[in-house]
């Protein structure tokens, strides 16, 4: 559909050449025409033909423009076809008016937004480039479009557009969220936590909405027709990759979700929920009686202290040139020479989902409270760290912590002290000098209970319930915990152990090494390094196989790094 109605407009024909000439030169999507050319020019599915009644996988990539996940999408579908198993993709080819692509910023004119959606700016870049680059692997590529009856548009579009503004935040149809991801999406677009200050927040609202009915008719229909074994996607949160994998959840179909992980070269995978959730909620005893040895905590303790610097992670917002207290002390004021509480905030417009555990309702409710409360206990300081990704990260937010702190609170409390985001100080530099540290999502409780420092979880930290932190499980559970602040004491030896052995499952097992996935300049930030196709096969890199192992066999994505240790 949307192939057909671009390529009959003047305007897309250059466009679209322009860009596939562009990416071309820097790298953008992978060229597997070169690496099926190098064995004798077959196709994948000649390789290794697919056989009758063999299992099908759908990636559901969605977003052709969205490289990183292309890549890694379009690389797993090589490596599963070398498996014998028949790998499909799905793509939207324009019909969403909203998606995980669209950011306020690229936008000067909402109103032109509101009109016409992602479809001039966005998709030409998008479906085309994507699919081309697909069809060197010669595997079936579906679209949204093909799956849409022109009653779902009608039916979408009036559900959207007529449903009052405060129920659609709430809004499940057919067992799905539609609702809680369209939020989530608009949330992302306009890089907020809340909305209710924005010009035209309504209608990006409801074109989010939009948006998520269409993925759930397309793909209702899609797997109505059709039989999966499992359907592999990025995030599995915001539009559409939330609603598909919500979708397919109800529907009874398996889902795996990946994200590219901290440690270069390294992606978590998760079964059945977007990782925000899944590494929460994941049992103990997968970890905790891993066999503890120095060499395993030497490596653990060596990598957290690269953490101060991000040197061995892609992801990390690290920009620190203060690292002592007494440059900490001058700089932001705080003394450590009295009991001080370290908290930790994260990007507040991030993954805006229902999780259960959290004894708030968002981050800033939490934030505003806990400097209440501390306002009322001048025997103890307050030191919070803004997160350097309010700033730095891919999306900066634009609903800053600093000034809700400043509105909220004109007669500033004495014994707060805030670094904000853009500031040198060392996070953990800043923590190591409080007695104790609070936090909300932040994995950052990962390396603080590591260090031997205690931690008060508040909200989906995935260091919640792992019988190493204080967890509080509603605001008044925590406005207890911080009564019984300073604790005048660091973790026991057990409790520390205890904690390291989780960082080294999370750091080390759950993020899965690709040895041919290589960082690089530019967008995507990663590319797939690899002489021939056959380098994908089983066998020749553990991690690909611990991963396709996990699609295949519904196996934990759980990489053995305790038994590459020499």
């Amino acid at each position: 559909m949307f192939r057909e109605l671009l390529e009959g407009r003047s305007w897309f024909r250059p466009i679209h050449s322009a860009y596939v000439g562009w990416r071309s030169r820097h790298g953008g999507h992978p060229d597997w025409g070169q690496l099926v050319g190098k064995d004798q020019g077959k196709r994948l599915a000649q390789i290794d033909p697919p056989r009758q009644g063999s299992r099908k996988i759908l990636i559901a990539t969605s977003i052709g423009g969205h490289l990183p996940s292309v890549t890694i999408e379009s690389m797993l579908g090589a490596a599963l076809g070398l498996r014998g198993v028949e790998p499909e993709f799905l793509l939207c080819d324009g019909i969403l008016p909203a998606c995980m692509t669209c950011e306020v910023r690229w936008y000067q004119d909402l109103e032109r937004f509101q009109q016409e959606g992602p479809l001039k700016d966005h998709c030409p870049h998008c479906f085309a480039p994507a699919e081309q680059a697909l069809a060197a692997l010669n595997v079936k590529v579906r679209c949204y479009g093909e799956y849409l009856e022109k009653s779902a548009h009608e039916q979408s579009h009036m559900l959207a557009k007529k449903i009052p503004l405060n129920e659609i935040g709430s809004l499940c149809v057919d067992g799905v969220s539609v609702g809680e991801h369209a939020l989530a999406g608009a949330l992302r677009f306009f890089a907020r936590g809340s909305l209710g200050s924005e010009p035209a927040e309504e209608a990006v609202l409801r074109s989010y909405l939009e948006a998520s009915l269409l993925t759930l008719y397309a793909v209702k229909a899609l797997l109505s027709r059709y039989t999966y074994d499992c359907i592999v996607l990025h995030h599995g949160v915001y539009v559409p990759q939330g609603i598909v994998a919500e979708t397919a959840t109800v529907m009874g179909v398996r889902i795996v979700t990946w994200h590219p992980a901290y440690r270069k070269g390294c992606f978590i995978f998760c079964h059945g929920d977007t990782y925000h959730r899944a590494l929460m909620t994941e049992p103990v005893a997968l970890w905790e009686n891993l066999p503890w040895t120095d060499i395993l905590e030497q490596q653990i303790m060596d990598y957290l202290y690269t953490r101060w610097t991000g040197s061995c992670d892609w992801i990390s917002f690290q920009n620190a040139s203060i690292f002592n207290h007494s440059g900490i002390e001058s700089k932001v004021g705080v003394d450590f020479s009295r009991p001080c509480i370290g908290l930790l905030t994260n990007v507040f417009w991030d993954a805006q989902l229902h999780y259960p555990a959290n004894a708030f309702p968002d981050m800033l409710e939490w934030l505003l409270g806990t400097v209440r409360y501390f306002a009322e206990r001048p025997d103890i300081q307050l030191l919070i760290r803004i997160h350097p990704a309010e700033i730095s990260g891919t999306v900066p937010s634009r609903q800053r912590m600093v000034e809700e702190l400043c509105a909220a609170f004109p007669d500033w409390p004495e014994n707060v002290f805030v670094i904000p985001p853009e500031s040198g100080v060392s996070t953990y530099a800043a923590m190591e000098g409080c007695d104790s540290v609070i936090i909300y999502g932040t994995k950052t409780g990962v390396e603080l209970s590591s260090m031997g420092i205690p931690v008060v979880v508040a909200g989906e930290a995935w260091i919640r319930g792992k019988g190493i932190t204080f967890d509080a499980e509603s605001g008044s559970d925590y406005y207890r915990l911080l009564d019984r602040l300073p604790l005048g004491r660091r973790m026991s030896q057990d409790q520390v152990q205890r904690a390291r052995k989780y960082a080294y499952h999370f750091f080390y097992r759950r993020m899965i090494p690709l040895e041919f996935i290589q960082q690089k300049r530019g967008w995507p930030p990663y590319k797939v390094t690899i002489d021939e196709l056959n380098d994908l096969a089983p066998g020749h890199s553990k991690g690909l196989d611990v991963i396709c192992n996990g699609i295949l066999e519904n196996k934990p994505f759980i990489y053995p790094a305790e038994e590459m240790v020499i």
